[in-house]
């Protein structure tokens, strides 16, 4: 069976990707986008928001670099189609603080150098925001001893939660330290 050679993917033999109107709440505000439906959410914020804070690193969801909240969830954003999403409340690093006013996370990953080159840095952050949130939830994780108790914020569970974010210049230690004074001061 032969395949014509004008049809696509969008099933209107235009040549043309299919259109999607999508509205997004980014960081307390509604935008309202005109999307190939093949957008990703990564995409949308950097492409067309303009909001480079979030990075794109393996853009296979591998690396964590790409990580947002979405719905008050942690998201890696590269794997998140935009259309998917319409409608979702999404905080990216620049939406949890500001340079007079930083999130705590943010005070504390300059307090304990947690970041070296700063690439994987706004994923990191936005990955802490999250894990901190799954634990106060009682949410367990690969590592929870007991999962008929609340998980407790040790060393390790912070390592697991984290795993999915890789910092190539090696700060891990430094990462950890500020969430451990994060998590100590909300304690």
């Amino acid at each position: 069976m032969e395949q014509s050679s004008d049809s696509t993917i969008s099933g209107r033999g235009t040549g043309q990707p299919m259109p999607a109107t999508v509205t997004l709440r980014v960081n307390g505000a509604a935008h309202t986008l005109a999307l190939d439906m093949r957008t990703t959410l990564l995409d949308a914020l950097r492409e067309h928001l303009h909001l480079t804070g979030t990075k794109k690193g393996c853009d296979h969801g591998q690396c964590g670099a790409c990580t947002v909240m979405l719905d008050g969830r942690r998201v890696n954003a590269c794997l998140a189609l935009a259309v998917m999403h319409d409608g979702a409340e999404i905080t990216t690093v620049e939406g949890l603080g500001t340079p007079e006013a930083l999130h705590p996370l943010q005070a504390a990953f300059v307090r304990h150098d947690g970041y070296q080159c700063g690439y994987c840095t706004p994923g990191q952050i936005c990955s802490a925001v999250g894990m901190l949130e799954e634990v106060s939830r009682g949410v367990p994780s690969h590592v929870t001893a007991d999962l008929a108790e609340r998980p407790l914020l040790t060393l390790d569970e912070i390592r697991e939660r984290m795993s999915g974010n890789i910092c190539r210049c090696g700060a891990y230690a430094n990462i950890v330290d500020a969430i451990v004074d994060v998590a100590e001061g909300q304690a």
